[in-house]
């Protein structure tokens, strides 16, 4: 069996170096495996490595063990996988983006503490979705619409390596797809700026410019999941030829479906239940564990 190791770290600190890939060959062949020449997807960043006579469940917790406590993540592709995936379905808050919408926007009607603490309930997967969205609404009251254009405004940064991944993936043919638990007003602006074809999220409600409530039916877990079915029914594709990322709860069901899903710096039953897990570098690694160099990545 041939699999392949693509070891990444966060390109504003670099620490793999040859010492490290030695070592981890070393550690491979001590196994019985045959391991290969590696290949520099970016010098001191991201790094390919094949090797063949062991399967991934004997391989990745030797190298892990090897890595130990130093800022690396690891993912195992298997034999003959196809690694550029030609659908990307990404979350927003906390992964394209560094925030919370919802967090940011209770902040201005002085409730962020105790909004943030059901966000974090149910991002863990301890509240079902739709009604803790409900519930914060609720707890904001009647607040001005015009508070959307200050939160993001001040608030909404993008995530480091945003930009690239979708640029990239969307130079190489693949579709670009955001979809949210959060609101149309910055998902909207979020995809614009990034360069996401299409974006799917919650419409919040105004009456005479206040606050009144959020559009039935409400986008959660199930919803994000039927997002990546119809587009790769659009597409022509197999959910193996997707790729979803997320961090919350309400994003397991297409991370667990799509053939490439990524736990991003993400909450413990996400990270358990995805394929991979992104714990230390941006999001370019989501480029680099599909074997794109970065001399090949694009920017808009």
């Amino acid at each position: 069996m041939q699999i392949l190791l693509t070891l990444i770290c966060n390109p504003a600190h670099p620490v793999i170096d040859a010492g490290l890939i030695d070592a981890v060959r070393d550690r491979l062949e001590d196994l019985g495996a045959i391991a290969g020449a590696p290949e520099w997807l970016a010098p001191g960043v991201a790094c390919d490595l094949g090797c063949a006579g062991i399967p991934p469940e004997m391989a990745e917790p030797a190298v892990r063990a090897l890595i130990g406590e130093a800022p690396i993540d690891l993912v195992i592709h298997g034999e003959k996988e196809e690694r550029q995936r030609k659908l990307l379905i990404a979350d927003m808050d906390s992964t394209i983006i560094t925030v919370e919408c919802l967090d940011e926007i209770a902040d201005f009607a002085g409730r962020k503490n105790e909004v943030a603490a059901i966000t974090e309930q149910a991002m863990r997967g301890e509240l079902e979705f739709e009604a803790a969205l409900r519930a914060r609404i609720d707890m904001l009251g009647p607040l001005p619409e015009a508070i959307l254009a200050t939160a993001y405004a001040e608030r909404v940064k993008l995530m480091p390596g945003a930009r690239e991944l979708v640029q990239t993936m969307r130079a190489n043919g693949a579709q670009c797809v955001l979809v949210s638990g959060g609101f149309t007003y910055f998902t909207e602006r979020v995809a614009s700026e990034v360069g996401f074809h299409e974006t799917f999220a919650n419409r919040l409600l105004f009456e005479q410019g206040r606050l009144k409530g959020v559009k039935d039916p409400i986008l959660g877990r199930e919803a994000k999941l039927a997002t990546l079915r119809r587009q790769c029914e659009t597409l022509q594709i197999t959910p193996d030829e997707a790729l979803a990322v997320g961090d919350g709860a309400n994003d397991l069901a297409m991370i667990e479906v799509a053939g490439m899903g990524v736990a991003y710096h993400a909450k413990p039953v996400v990270a358990a239940a995805a394929r991979a897990q992104i714990n230390h570098a941006d999001l370019t690694a989501l480029l680099y564990l599909q074997g794109y160099r970065s001399s090949a990545f694009h920017t808009g």
